[in-house]
C-alpha cells in the first residue's frame, strides 16, 4: 500500500508541475496572425459582479469584490499627491522641492504562475506594472470624450483634468477592478507575465507604500485588432491606451489592455495588529 501511494504522490506532483519541469508552452498558439486571444478568462458583463476563469485546469465563478474605503482613500490621496508634484515641478522648473516617487498606487507588483519561459526554469514571474482605475461602464463615452477632447492641450490643463477625475474617483470608476497594459507581447516577443496571464489568470498585485494592499485578481487581456471584441471591451480597451498617451504622450500603437478583476483584497500594512495580511473584503 505505501508503494502505491508513493506512486499515486509522483503522479499527482508530476501532473501539478512541482517534480518535473513540464514542456516550455509555444506562444505562437496565443495568436492569430497579429491579434492575440486569451482563452482562459471572460469578460464579465459591464455590471455583472462575478467572473468566470479557468484556473488550475478548471472553470470556475469567482465573485468581484469592491475596493474597501480605506483603499480608495489611499488610493486617491496618492495620486492627487502626485499630481501635485507634477504641478510644482512645471510651475518651479528645476526649483521643484519634491520629486515623484516609485512607490504608490501607479505602480504595482503583479506576480503570475502559469507555464515556463523557453529561457527559464519557472514559472513564477513578478513585475511592476502601471496601474489605474477603469470609469464605470456607463461612464465610459463620457469620460473618453473628455480625454480625447483635451489629449492636444498643455500639460498643466491635463494634470487639473485628472485631478478632477481623482477627487471623485468612488463616482467615476469602477470599484471592482484595476487595469494596465501589456507593452512588449507581440507574436516574435512573449514577457513571462504575458505567457503566465494566456495560461492561468489567477495573479496577485502588491502596492510598496503604507498603508498598502495586496489584491488577489483575475487578469482578463483584450487585444486592441481582435475583431470579435464586445463593444465594451473594445471602449475599455481604447480606454486604457488613452490615458497611457494622455500623460506619456503619443504611441505608435494601441497595446493589449489588461483588466484585473478584484476577487481578494487584504490589508498588508506592517505594524497594526488588525493588519499584516488581514483580509479585509467579504
Amino acid at each position: 500500500m505505501e508503494r502505491i501511494a508513493v506512486i499515486i504522490t509522483i503522479i499527482l506532483l508530476c501532473n501539478m508541475g512541482i517534480l518535473f519541469a513540464k514542456k516550455a508552452v509555444n506562444p505562437s498558439g496565443f495568436w492569430t496572425g497579429s491579434y492575440c486571444v486569451q482563452k482562459c478568462a471572460k469578460t464579465p458583463l459591464p455590471e455583472a459582479k462575478v467572473i468566470e476563469a479557468k484556473v488550475e485546469n478548471k472553470w470556475q465563478t469567482y465573485p468581484l469584490v469592491d475596493f474597501p474605503t480605506a483603499f480608495w482613500q489611499w488610493n486617491r490621496e496618492k495620486r492627487l499627491e502626485y499630481l501635485d508634484i507634477f504641478k510644482e515641478m512645471l510651475e518651479k522648473g528645476g526649483g521643484a522641492s519634491r520629486q515623484p516617487q516609485l512607490s504608490g498606487p501607479h505602480n504595482g507588483m503583479v506576480a503570475t504562475y502559469g507555464a515556463a519561459r523557453k529561457d527559464s526554469f519557472f514559472k513564477l514571474n513578478n513585475a511592476v506594472k502601471g496601474t489605474g482605475f477603469l470609469p464605470k461602464a456607463s461612464k465610459l463615452p463620457e469620460i473618453i470624450e473628455l480625454l480625447e477632447s483635451t489629449i492636444d492641450a498643455p500639460l498643466i490643463e491635463k494634470l487639473a483634468v485628472l485631478d478632477s477625475l481623482y477627487k471623485q474617483a468612488e463616482e467615476v470608476f469602477a470599484a471592482d477592478r484595476i487595469i494596465s497594459l501589456e507593452l512588449y507581447s507581440e507574436p516574435a516577443y512573449t514577457t513571462q507575465t504575458f505567457l503566465n496571464q494566456m495560461v492561468n489568470p489567477a495573479c496577485v498585485t502588491v502596492f510598496l507604500d503604507i498603508p498598502t494592499f495586496k489584491i488577489k485578481q483575475i487578469a482578463r487581456l483584450i487585444h486592441p485588432e481582435d475583431p470579435n471584441l464586445t463593444a465594451y471591451e473594445k471602449q475599455a480597451c481604447h480606454y486604457v491606451n488613452l490615458m497611457h498617451s494622455y500623460f506619456h504622450g503619443n504611441f505608435p500603437r494601441d497595446y493589449i489592455a489588461v483588466i484585473y478583476y478584484n476577487i481578494e483584497i487584504y490589508d498588508s500594512s506592517p505594524g497594526r495588529l488588525d493588519a499584516r495580511g488581514t483580509k479585509i473584503t467579504p
